[in-house]
């Protein structure tokens, strides 16, 4: 399906117009060749892993299909619209299967509140946890509305490279008190504290600290409401594989295990890039893919940076680190018939956890899980009979001075994992684990090239989001483009996919190819 591609056939013809190169076959890498595939542009990609998809691809081990990164697909019309502007119809290449519920959260104390988009399901399990936060449910989800519409709709789909972008839209951030975290606008809405937290989690799914991050965030509770929780069958690798037919099919090319070293800047242009074997491949467009610090810092060191220093990049604050245990079991399909596709395991300490991962850089002896069983929805994960399972726990970057050694540390937090799992969800799992597979912070650091080893890149607090954050249009060479979680509009599938649809409006049409 993919294809390594002579470094020749990317040559630039005589004036060099009509050629693109994508650095990195994330989502969001994928999504822009297509765009660009639409616009008339000759697309490469460059990636250096094996198979497209970046964090959203998958490792099989014993028989065990581990989807690696996003589970959860959310606004599907993302997808629909960029397949519909390469001509396509998203839903003749990927089956995509709604989820009921959505996912359980299990409490310490025992209670548990299932998410859900039926309006009355999901009044009924507010009642039954806290019949008195009805009034402040229902406004809670209006606040979300309308910071759906301002916050995705508006603002997450289109530029935001220019102050006036921003300058524009001050008002409306202060009307809907962009300035509050998410947590803090869920505590002015709900007294008990596991809707608190049921209803102020979500950031953590794009890298953000709850007690933190901008309130437009709450945008996620409107979102699940309107549009559902899905799954693609065979994971978001198979969206990944789909979009590589699409690139190919429309004349383009994945250039798989090859890793650019380097962005070649002429003339205050982009002129192509250096691969580490030191090939140089031509073309006058390059958009990257690769998270953001990593194309500053490293993919541009030769060059002069105006915006996106060095000095800059450091100051950031990034997004916590991602510990992931993927593990397969035997003989289990029937077992634990109360367990779904989707469980989040809430620890006994939600804001001290938070502050601990992101603010203190401390890793905590409690945890809270996020637990994916995809085989209860897709056979295909796993062996006849079998489960396949990953469950993730968010701890502190690579940045802090803590002395984690995950050398070290790593099979004795798993076996922690294991033991909480064992504990509150899949009792008698130790026995019946037959595969494992570990990814820290620093897996995330070597595979991905993620600065820190951050789960997400940058992370999206108030003044590192929108015109704060890397732009679509890079300042620092004419024909540099960024897309991906590290850009506008941010992480997460819809904000992978929407940062290419914003790409798609800063790019003119190719030039004929002579």
């Amino acid at each position: 399906m993919v294809t390594r591609v002579d470094p020749e056939a990317l040559a630039p013809t005589l004036d060099g117009r009509g050629r693109a190169i994508v650095i990195g076959a994330g989502l969001g890498g994928l999504a822009a060749a297509m765009r660009l595939g639409a616009k008339g542009w000759r697309v490469t990609v460059i990636d250096r892993l094996d198979m497209p998809g970046g964090r959203g691809s998958s490792i099989s081990q014993g028989g065990h299909r581990f989807d690696l990164g996003p589970t959860i697909v959310t606004v599907p019309q993302v997808f629909r619209e960029l397949w519909a502007a390469t001509g396509r119809d998203f839903d003749k290449d990927v089956d995509l299967r709604p989820l009921d519920p959505f996912y359980e959260i299990r409490f310490e104390d025992g209670s548990a509140f299932a998410a859900t988009g039926d309006r009355e399901r999901l009044r009924a399990e507010v009642a039954r946890l806290s019949p008195g936060d009805l009034k402040g449910f229902e406004r809670f989800l209006k606040d979300s509305r309308a910071r759906y519409s301002f916050g995705f709709e508006d603002l997450g789909r289109r530029p935001m490279n220019r102050l006036w972008d921003l300058v524009k839209v001050l008002p409306t951030f202060g009307l809907l008190r962009a300035d509050r975290s998410v947590h803090a606008h869920a505590a002015r809405r709900f007294r008990d504290e596991r809707l608190r937290m049921a209803f102020s989690f979500h950031p953590l799914f794009i890298g953000g600290d709850p007690l933190h991050v901008t309130s437009m965030y709450i945008l996620v509770s409107h979102l699940e409401a309107a549009f559902g929780v899905h799954y693609a069958m065979g994971g978001v690798a198979a969206i990944a594989k789909a979009m590589a037919r699409v690139i190919e099919d429309q004349g383009g090319a994945l250039l798989l295990g090859e890793e650019v070293d380097e962005i070649l800047v002429e003339n205050g242009a982009a002129a192509g890039v250096r691969l580490t074997g030191g090939e140089v491949l031509k073309a006058p467009l390059i958009v990257s893919n690769a998270d953001a610090g990593h194309t500053y810092r490293r993919l541009l060191r030769n060059h002069r940076k105006r915006r996106w220093t060095d000095a800059k990049l450091k100051r950031a604050r990034w997004s916590m680190g991602l510990f992931v245990w993927y593990f397969g079991t035997k003989g289990t399909r029937g077992l634990w018939p109360d367990v779904g596709h989707h469980t989040i395991l809430n620890g006994p300490r939600y804001a001290g956890l938070l502050d601990d991962i992101f603010m203190k850089g401390r890793l905590a002896e409690d945890m809270s899980l996020y637990v994916h069983r995809p085989s209860v929805t897709d056979p295909t994960a796993a062996p006849e009979g079998d489960d396949t399972f990953y469950a993730l726990s968010p701890v502190p970057h690579l940045g802090h001075d803590n002395g984690v050694d995950w050398g070290r540390e790593a099979e004795i937090y798993r076996r922690k994992v294991e033991a909480v799992l064992e504990e509150r969800l899949l009792p008698g799992l130790k026995g019946r684990v037959t595969e494992s597979l570990v990814f820290t912070p620093e897996t995330f650091r070597d595979r991905y090239l993620s600065p820190l080893g951050s789960g997400f890149s940058i992370e999206p607090r108030i003044f590192q989001s929108a015109w704060f954050r890397p732009h679509n249009v890079s300042e620092e060479a004419k024909g540099l483009y960024l897309v991906g979680a590290g850009t506008h509009p941010g992480a997460g599938l819809p904000g992978v996919v929407a940062s290419a649809e914003v790409l798609g409006k800063l790019v003119p049409d190719a030039a004929p190819v002579r």
